[in-house]
């Protein structure tokens, strides 16, 4: 694995960082793991993301779509309605195809190019993880791969818990997309919710 696959620090200060409560599931990988989901296709259904690339296509038939409004207006709200339900099927096979049960709401530090969250046993600098994250705002199940950076000892609470800071390898751009749309969502809820209290 050489050092371009993880994010550098320089890297990491082009994104914004948010504290959020993330339903998510974490398991230690080897390298092997990594190196073999970082090498599998880019086929659009590949690694929990048929939310992604819905978002990506629904992108994309915007411009599309506005033509059509101005063409034949029947047509577009009807087009709207199909998108409406095939985003509806989407996201019910995402709740069936994606187990989330050993999943917890954690919190978590959260960027576009890494993650810090607390749990119960410490886990070794350098060690893999793979970590599926799912995103209540936009809908959307997230696999990624990261490298423990640090472990430390939680001092906010009791002893037996650890923070651990870890850096995507090879996050797909997408997936890094919807990250940043979740972020950006997250802060300005934060901020509405600061100014009503």
């Amino acid at each position: 694995m050489n050092k371009a696959d993880v994010a550098m620090p320089e890297d990491r200060r082009r994104f914004f960082r948010i504290d959020d409560a993330v339903n998510l599931y974490y398991r230690i990988v080897d390298e092997q793991t990594v190196v073999a989901a970082s090498n599998t296709s880019d086929d659009v259904l590949s690694s929990c993301s048929l939310i992604t690339a819905l978002d990506v296509l629904g992108q994309e038939s915007r411009a599309v779509m506005y033509r059509i409004e101005k063409k034949d207006s029947e047509v577009a709200e009807y087009l709207k309605l199909m998108d409406s339900k095939i985003n509806l099927v989407a996201q019910a096979l995402l709740q069936q195809g994606n187990d989330m049960s050993e999943s917890t709401v954690c919190n978590t530090n959260l960027s576009a190019s890494g993650l810090a969250i607390e749990v119960d046993s410490e886990i070794e600098k350098g060690k893999f993880i793979e970590v599926k994250l799912f995103l209540s705002s936009c809908v959307s199940v997230i696999l990624l791969y990261g490298k423990v950076v640090y472990c430390k000892q939680n001092s906010q609470t009791d002893s037996s818990s650890y923070q651990i800071g870890v850096d995507y390898i090879n996050l797909k751009d997408d997936d890094r997309e919807i990250l940043i749309k979740h972020i950006v969502k997250r802060q300005m809820q934060q901020i509405r919710e600061n100014k009503e209290t």
